[in-house]
């Protein structure tokens, strides 16, 4: 029997400001069981797309995309925030609802035309996957898709990456 993966993912609330219901993904990280669960449901849905490499968000986005990486015998494309690579690098800045943050991957790390699975923990606006997918973009390469573990349902999310292909493993509806 499937392991409800809701259980395992721990609500903190008021985190990181007032108002906000933080949904916690190291608790869902304590249990052998239900991780490897995810990791083999993100492998699953994943399986059914045609993808050649893995972009994971940094940093939660990495827990996630790299056993599935390993799993699914793919390239891993780290996407960092700004200054966390050492080499040439591509960038993306991109709104946030106070201020602006900034992506990068290496410059060459994603071959041209290649179909690219963007993966992060969690999906609320989409800003950060969206930069992502931009960065695939620049680099040739085609976002072909992209896995969350958790959707933000609310958030508008999924209507602001309408342009992808998009799967959840969890739903958690939020007030805006």
């Amino acid at each position: 029997m499937p392991i409800d993966l809701t259980e395992h993912i721990r609500n903190v609330p008021d985190f990181p400001i007032h108002g906000v219901q933080f949904k916690d993904i190291t608790s869902l990280l304590l249990a052998p069981d239900a991780f490897a669960e995810t990791i083999g449901r993100m492998v699953d849905e994943a399986a059914q797309r045609n993808v050649d490499c893995l972009a994971a968000i940094d940093s939660r986005g990495f827990l996630f995309a790299a056993p599935m990486a390993d799993r699914m015998g793919l390239p891993l494309v780290l996407v960092r925030k700004a200054g966390k690579l050492p080499g040439e690098t591509l960038n993306y800045e991109y709104t946030l609802e106070y201020g602006s943050n900034t992506l990068e991957i290496h410059t060459g790390d994603i071959e041209p035309g290649q179909r690219v699975l963007i993966v992060d923990d969690l999906l609320a606006t989409g800003g950060s996957i969206q930069a992502a997918a931009q960065l695939v973009q620049d680099a040739g390469g085609v976002p072909a898709c992209v896995g969350v573990v958790i959707e933000l349902i609310g958030l508008h999310g999924r209507e602001n990456l309408k342009d992808y292909d998009l799967f959840s493993l969890v739903t958690f509806e939020v007030d805006e």
